[in-house]
């Protein structure tokens, strides 16, 4: 019902809270094993004791699971478990569990076995399932990685799951590294979330964005993205590469600064040079993969269209609205990123 009422766009709180979770608060789950081999292996005893039985039925597993510790992520065992016994009938249980399951551990059990032996036939369902992505998005996108066509279901997920979801999704696609998917990692793949630190880097590297600057020329949707890649690789030390590790980080800023000035101002655009001028303006140049002069062309690029009139009025239309990005430069920004739209913080700019 939720996919449907907007199916082209993520579930509202990620199709939270789940129907089963007055249930899951009321009994105490089983705490994560201390070794790490270990999760898993509970799961395997029960999918062992029930494939040796040939008259065991899928719905028997219903509520199997909930006392034992159920990985969200591909796991070993699982997967082993699922191999030894007989391909179809692992597959009807994992889609029984699937489709009919109404406790989120047994679920998960149901799509590790088909993200280990499922089939094509299984795309829809695991698509499906996996809009829910905060908790089945890692093993959906497993899945579709060992799937020939997985990549244009991950492509189908990935506009459709933001959160963690989006980074299992895009993490997939970036390690199929497959050039089908490359124009939407050029464009589509940082939706604003803190947590696209953990792939913006290597979306930029798999995608070979350094090889992409010339379609800027004529792709203001591209120039948007570039500019929420570079934003992200500018804050994202110990999530996933930063600007200062990205090898070509000062040809794709500069070619960015040459081209976010052609286009008009809009709210997103100014807070993500913005950022971009503050660390510019206030970090080492190699914090930006830069030479000390190619840093302060880039910051002297940015921060003329930020104080262009045009640019300055929509900052300031923003601010009004109290849009959160404006509230953050106008109460947040480093004292000396002196920006036009916003004079009270000291800025030289007449208005």
């Amino acid at each position: 019902m939720l996919h449907r009422s907007a199916p082209g766009e993520p579930l509202p709180r990620d199709g939270e809270p789940y129907p089963d979770d007055e249930l899951h608060r009321r009994r105490r789950g089983p705490k994560t094993p201390e070794h790490r081999h270990s999760p898993g292996r509970d799961v395997v005893l029960v999918l062992d004791a029930h494939f040796a039985r040939a008259s065991a039925l899928p719905s028997e597993l219903a509520d199997a699971f909930h006392d034992v510790y159920v990985p969200i992520h591909q796991n070993e065992h699982i997967a082993a478990a699922a191999e030894r016994a007989a391909r179809e009938r692992v597959r009807h249980t994992g889609r029984w569990l699937v489709r009919y399951g109404t406790d989120r551990c047994a679920v998960t059990v149901g799509l590790a076995l088909l993200a280990a032996v499922g089939t094509a036939d299984d795309i829809p369902l695991i698509q499906t399932i996996g809009l829910l992505s905060n908790s089945f998005g890692p093993l959906a996108a497993h899945a579709f990685e060992r799937q020939a066509g997985g990549v244009e279901a991950l492509l189908w997920l990935a506009e459709r799951v933001t959160g963690w979801g989006r980074v299992y999704v895009v993490e997939a696609l970036c390690r199929l590294d497959d050039p089908t998917a490359r124009p939407w990692l050029l464009r589509r793949a940082c939706d604003g979330d803190f947590l696209n630190g953990y792939f913006a880097g290597n979306v930029a590297t798999v995608a070979k964005l350094h090889e992409a600057l010339a379609d800027l020329d004529r792709d203001s949707e591209m120039v948007d993205h570039v500019g929420r890649l570079l934003h992200q690789m500018s804050d994202c030390g110990g999530m996933g590469l930063t600007l200062a590790h990205y090898p070509h980080s000062a040809s794709v800023l500069e070619a960015h600064a040459r081209h976010v000035g052609l286009l008009g101002p809009t709210i997103e655009r100014y807070f993500t040079i913005a950022v971009l001028a503050q660390h510019l303006t206030t970090e080492p140049p190699e914090a930006a993969g830069c030479t000390a002069a190619q840093q302060e062309a880039l910051r002297a690029t940015y921060l003329e269209v930020l104080d262009r009139e045009e640019w300055t009025q929509a900052a300031r239309a923003g601010l009004a609205t109290d849009d959160d990005r404006m509230r953050w430069l106008a109460d947040h920004r480093a004292p000396q990123l002196r920006l036009r739209a916003f004079p009270d913080r000291g800025s030289d700019a007449e208005d």
